[in-house]
């Protein structure tokens, strides 16, 4: 006992040491990923300002982009990738959340696993094959049954009417939107499926005690239960929509311009720096390209950090109802 009683502070002066050792390893990464992420901000800020300085309000405001003249506006790519990002979540979102009600609710045992290994696969394939699958497979199947059939059926009608009009190039924002709509896929499903499956046997038990069906059991009890992992998952999707290059690349038509149509060619932010990066001539075209970059980021953490508010609030009000 006394033995014991002899090594006991030592142990604890020990066990106190590699806490504070540790704790203070844990301190130094967090403050490390903030000091990254403030030095990408500042490297952005310092490389955009001579663009930013010069154009003002009007880099913002106008869709020109014309090196010879050295005018740039980056409207067009600002707008290409909130409509393609926009149009990818509205194409994911429900087959996303099929794919983790099937999985969870529906599906065998003996086929839960192999669809969802397939799933998760899918987010392996890198970008550039998606691109090029986009582009020799995809495009041609719009351009020659889909977009015909949009322009036919839903181009004369009101108010819709002038997102479908004009020819069928193949390639163009709503090529790139469904490809972008495919690369999230397997993000937010993976997502959602692990939400769903943490909801309590329980309470989907008691639901089916009370008479309630597979549909009412899912919107009212999965769903509400889940819905903070849901708009997680679908701003991971958002994000990765947001940033995509080369599969966009590939797909979009790369044209400096908005369009009043889906079908037509456009551009994004990341897409127009890859293209036009290795061959910018000139500090004020560099700083115009670094700009798009500065106003990509700007965005992206916009919407994680809005997401992120969301989500806290969501939680409070969770809380706030027990």
């Amino acid at each position: 006992m006394n033995a014991i009683a002899a090594i006991e502070p030592a142990h604890a002066s020990a066990q106190r040491l590699r806490e504070r050792a540790f704790h203070g390893a844990t301190f130094v990464a967090a403050l490390l990923v903030l000091g990254l992420l403030g030095g990408v901000a500042f490297a952005l800020l310092i490389g955009a300002w001579p663009a930013l300085g010069h154009f003002k309000l009007g880099f913002l405001t106008s869709q020109v982009w014309n090196p010879v003249t050295e005018r740039f506006g980056a409207l067009a790519p600002i707008y290409g990738t909130l409509v393609t990002s926009f149009l990818a979540l509205l194409l994911a979102i429900p087959v996303s959340f099929g794919i983790a009600i099937f999985l969870t609710e529906m599906a065998p045992v003996w086929l839960k696993r192999p669809i969802g290994v397939a799933i998760e696969l899918l987010a392996a394939v890198p970008s550039i094959i998606y691109g090029i699958w986009g582009l020799f497979v995809l495009a041609p199947v719009l351009q020659r049954h889909v977009q015909p059939w949009l322009i036919e059926w839903l181009g004369p009608l009101p108010l819709i009417g002038h997102l479908f009009q004009g020819p069928p190039y193949g390639i163009g924002i709503l090529t790139a939107s469904f490809v972008l709509s495919i690369m999230v896929i397997p993000f937010i499903s993976a997502v959602m499926r692990d939400v769903f499956e943490t909801v309590p046997d329980v309470l989907k038990e008691s639901g089916y005690g009370l008479g309630a069906t597979t549909w009412e059991v899912i919107w009212q009890v999965v769903v509400p239960y889940a819905r903070t992992g849901i708009i997680g998952g679908v701003m991971l999707g958002l994000g990765r929509a947001l940033g995509e290059t080369m599969a966009v690349t590939f797909v979009i038509g790369n044209a400096h311009r908005i369009g009043s149509s889906l079908l037509a060619p456009g551009t994004t932010i990341s897409a127009a720096i890859a293209n036009e990066f290795a061959e910018a001539v000139g500090d004020l075209y560099t700083s115009a390209l670094i700009a798009l970059g500065a106003l990509l980021f700007l965005i992206t953490f916009t919407v994680i950090a809005a997401a992120r508010l969301m989500l806290m609030r969501l939680g409070r009000k969770a809380l706030s109802n027990v």
